[in-house]
Parts: structure tokens; C-alpha cells; sequence
């Protein structure tokens, strides 16, 4: 009985992470985006010196 509360617990820990890791991602995806939309030429720039 306990192995099954343990491994419950260690799923229940394994989403939050995994939801936490995706907010984070999303948070810097929306930065990226944000930052593209003040600055249209600067990311263009950016395109042309590679």
C-alpha cells in the first residue's frame, strides 16, 4: 500500500515540474515575441549579419 502512495506522490511531482518547465518556456517564448514586436528592424538586422 505504501509503494502505491509513494508512487502517486512522485507522479503528482513529475507534473508540477513538467508544468513549471512549460510556463517557463512559454514565458520566454512570449518575451521573444514582445521584444520581435518593439523592434521589427533590430531582429531583421540580426538576420542579415548571419
Amino acid at each position: 500500500m505504501a509503494k502505491s502512495r509513494e508512487s502517486s506522490k512522485k507522479r503528482k511531482n513529475e507534473l508540477a515540474r513538467k508544468e513549471k518547465k512549460d510556463q517557463k518556456r512559454q514565458r520566454k517564448r512570449d518575451k521573444k515575441t514582445i521584444k520581435a514586436e518593439e523592434n521589427p528592424n533590430q531582429s531583421q538586422n540580426e538576420e542579415e549579419n548571419l
